[in-house]
C-alpha cells in the first residue's frame, strides 16, 4: 500500500482522451521513423567501414579442443564475437560470469536466424571450458563458449571491457570489419542488431549495400528455427502471407 501511495504521488502525465492519446502517438511516430531511417543510414556506412586484415594467428580452447579464430566462424563468411567476462578475479566466479555479461549472453536471440544468413555468433572467456560448460549449462545459454588461450582479448580491444567484434573470412583470410562496446552493447542480442553491425547487413534488397553484397526479399527468408536446415525454400504461402501485408501494413514504412 506504502508503494500504491508513493506512485500515486509521482508527478504522471496528464491523462487525455483516446484522440488526444492517439494525435501524440502520431507526433512521437514522426521522430521515430527519423530514428529509424538514421539507424538505417548507419549501417549501410558500417558496410563500407574498410577492413582490417587479421594476420596474427589466434588458440582457443572449445568444447572439441584447440580451435582457431577460422574454426569459429564453423564454416561461415561472417563471425562475431563476444568477449564475456567469466574467470578468476570477476564477481561471481566460479558461480556465475559478470552480471552484465550474463545480461547480454540472456538477450541473445535463437542463433539459427543469424545461421540462417551465413552468420556465426561466439562468446569467450578466459574461464577453463569445463566451468563454462557448467555455466552454459545451468543458465540455459546456447551460444558456442570459446576459451581465450594469447593475447585476443588484449588486441581486439576487450581486455579490460567487455566487447562485440565483428570478422568477415573469405575462406583464406580472416577481416576485422566492426567493432561495438560500451553502451553499443545494450542493444546487442537480437537477430537485427547483429545483422546491422555485420559487413553483409540484413542482406536483405531494401538496404544501401555496396554492388555484389548478397541480398534477397526482406520476410521471405525468415522461417521456423528448426526448418532452416530441412528446407531451404520458401513455402508460396508465407510468400503471400508476406505480400499481403506489405499493401495492408507498409511494411517498408
Amino acid at each position: 500500500m506504502e508503494h500504491r501511495k508513493e506512485y500515486l504521488a509521482t508527478n504522471t502525465p496528464p491523462i487525455v482522451s483516446p484522440q488526444e492519446w492517439e494525435a501524440a502517438r502520431q507526433q512521437l511516430l514522426v521522430k521515430e521513423k527519423a530514428l529509424t531511417r538514421s539507424r538505417d543510414a548507419l549501417a549501410a556506412e558500417r558496410r563500407r567501414m574498410p577492413w582490417l586484415a587479421v594476420e596474427k594467428k589466434y588458440e582457443f580452447d572449445g568444447p572439441k579442443g584447440k580451435a582457431s579464430l577460422f574454426d569459429l566462424f564453423e564454416g561461415r563468411r561472417q563471425l562475431i564475437v563476444y568477449r564475456a567476462f567469466f574467470e578468476p578475479g570477476v564477481f561471481g566466479w566460479p558461480e556465475h560470469a559478470c552480471r552484465g555479461c550474463s545480461f547480454c549472453a540472456d538477450q541473445v536471440a535463437h542463433l539459427a536466424h543469424l545461421n540462417a544468413r551465413d552468420t556465426t555468433l561466439a562468446f569467450v572467456s578466459r574461464a577453463p571450458q569445463a566451468n563454462i560448460e557448467r555455466l552454459k549449462e545451468r543458465m540455459g545459454w546456447k551460444m558456442p563458449w570459446y576459451t581465450i588461450a594469447d593475447s585476443f582479448d588484449t588486441d581486439f580491444g576487450v581486455d579490460e571491457w567487455h566487447g562485440t567484434n565483428a570478422f568477415f573470412s573469405n575462406g583464406d583470410r580472416v577481416f576485422r570489419t566492426y567493432f561495438i562496446n560500451n553502451r553499443g552493447d545494450e542493444a546487442m542480442g537480437s537477430t537485427w542488431s547483429y545483422l546491422d553491425m555485420t559487413a553483409f547487413g540484413r542482406q536483405e534488397e531494401w538496404e544501401d549495400s555496396p554492388e555484389g553484397y548478397p541480398q534477397t526479399p526482406p520476410y521471405k527468408w525468415w522461417n521456423w528455427h528448426d526448418e532452416y536446415a530441412a528446407d531451404a525454400s520458401v513455402d508460396p504461402r508465407w510468400n503471400k502471407v508476406v505480400e499481403n501485408a506489405k499493401v495492408t501494413l507498409n511494411l517498408n514504412d
